[in-house]
């Protein structure tokens, strides 16, 4: 068999410390096996690659994302809670087909791999229910893309009028008998099109993996937990979910169960070292304690949490009780683009809203230390996120004339605090070249927007009727979830924290 070799020149490699040391990286079939000093020897059959006047970061790691989302950016109004957006949004992945579903993975693919992000968690929402063809459509976006990434089919068998008690009841009678009859996928048909998934896998794990995504736990039964926990054992894959996203939630979960969510979800043997979570707001400290305890990870999301209106995660907390957290995007609609930077930049200066000590906020290497190892270990990749010898090659390469590097003091600080991603000149995942000059080189992204404009305009037809009943009843649902929020037992602590 033979070896293939490439050898990037001349470029500076930010380290772990922050520096940009000027190295040399040698890659062996993917891999990174040499991070010398400019100029060591190596084969004359090695590739060569220029990395002048570059600087080398690793691929960014997006620990949450929907790709569905992509297709309906712009279709969530400004002033929309997190609880308005699941039922009034709930229109934007009706009528699609296979087509659409991988339109929109690579929409969304195409996106992180301009802004430097070469692998996500991906849980991916099919209506009306998880499909062997649709995930499978998704994941070959993904590889068509070049990128690595996590999918996980979306699924519950509670709607959201069953999962928030009296909702119903709080809804005028013709919406009432209207969403009242509306029930979740049958348990059965969703778990025979996750075991298919599982015992089926068409595509190499060591770039595209499946999980599964129990949406939220309120809107899933115990039984249903536990399956999804089974599953994730026999098939050695991840679990993700939302946690605690709102206050409405944690309020909600304390007047159901009469403890928290995480303290029933430990009680029913949920939590382990397999589950990530997203989100993660409103939390206690015994609840984050638990989390550690279990080996449970977090994906932060700073953009969709300020862009929802939901809160400001503890990330400080978490990271002090030895919580893995990786940082991720959330979806296009809810979160207005699949920009990396813009969230690991967020991570930090959230942490410093409050005034605190400032040796309490997140600093710059540690929030790009959350976008990289952090978000790998959430979507369990071992060997991502760090640009070092036996690790995968996904580099990406800034160009060092932005004006945010000019003069180059302090590249780390000037990178996480100044950019945006309009910096990237050139992305590699396993050492294949995706995107350079401005151009990705594996998508035909001309194509894709027009296909996007067709689909948009075709989706939105189909969907017109829903979208205004479900414009109706969000405005209900977000009054109903606020009054939840602000009079029952949620947690009253002070929004802190990063």
């Amino acid at each position: 068999m033979t070896t293939r070799q490439t050898i990037i020149r001349d470029g500076l490699v930010l380290d772990g410390q922050g520096r940009a040391l000027p190295q040399d990286v040698l890659i062996e079939d993917g891999l990174i096996v040499a991070m010398e000093a400019r100029g060591f020897s190596v084969s004359e059959d090695a590739e060569p690659v220029s990395a002048t006047d570059r600087l080398l970061i690793p691929g960014l790691v997006n620990s949450h994302t929907h790709s569905h989302g992509a297709l309906n950016r712009g279709g969530v109004e400004d002033k929309v809670s997190l609880e308005m957006f699941l039922t009034g949004g709930g229109a934007s992945t009706r009528s699609r087909g296979i087509d659409d579903k991988y339109l929109s993975a690579a929409l969304s693919a195409a996106e992180m791999i301009r802004r430097g992000c070469t692998a996500c968690f991906d849980l991916s929402l099919e209506f009306p229910a998880p499909s062997v063809d649709g995930i499978s459509a998704v994941g070959r976006a993904y590889s068509d893309a070049g990128m690595r990434a996590v999918i996980a089919p979306m699924i519950a068998d509670r709607t959201i009028y069953q999962a928030l008690p009296g909702l119903l009841e709080a809804l005028p009678e013709d919406l009432r008998l209207r969403f009242g009859s509306v029930g979740a996928t049958p348990t059965e048909t969703t778990f025979e099109a996750c075991g298919q998934i599982l015992a089926n896998w068409p595509l190499d794990r060591r770039y595209i993996r499946p999980a599964l995504g129990p949406t939220i736990p309120l809107h899933c039964s115990d039984g249903f937990l536990a399956e999804c926990s089974r599953l994730a054992v026999e098939h050695g894959i991840a679990i993700q979910t939302h946690l605690a996203e709102s206050r409405a939630q944690a309020a909600t979960g304390q007047s159901r169960y009469g403890i928290s969510l995480v303290a029933y979800l430990e009680k029913l043997g949920f939590l382990s070292d397999h589950l990530s979570v997203a989100h993660a707001i409103w939390l206690g400290h015994d609840d984050i304690r638990r989390l550690s305890a279990h080996g449970v990870k977090v994906a932060h999301n700073p953009s969709s949490n300020l862009r929802l209106g939901s809160g400001v995660a503890p990330v400080r907390e978490m990271l002090r009780e030895g919580v893995a957290v990786g940082i991720g995007t959330d979806a296009s609609n809810t979160s207005d683009g699949q920009n990396m930077f813009e969230a690991v930049r967020l991570a930090s200066y959230l942490s410093r809203i409050d005034g605190f000590a400032s040796q309490e906020w997140i600093s710059a290497g540690e929030a790009l230390a959350m976008a990289t190892e952090g978000s790998a270990n959430v979507l369990g990749f071992e060997k991502i996120g760090r640009l070092a010898a036996g690790y995968e090659a996904d580099i990406v390469f800034l160009r060092l004339e932005s004006p945010h590097f000019v003069p180059l003091r302090t590249p780390l600080i000037q990178m996480v605090f100044g950019e945006n991603g309009g910096s990237v000149d050139t992305v590699m995942v396993g050492g294949r070249v995706v995107f350079r000059n401005g151009r990705l080189l594996t998508l035909d992204e001309a194509a894709l927007r027009r296909r996007a404009e067709e689909a948009a305009h075709r989706l939105d037809e189909a969907n017109a009727e829903i979208f205004v009943s479900g414009a109706r009843v969000s405005r209900l649902v977000g009054a109903f979830c606020a009054a939840q929020g602000c009079d029952m037992h949620s947690p009253r602590r002070k929004l802190r924290i990063s």
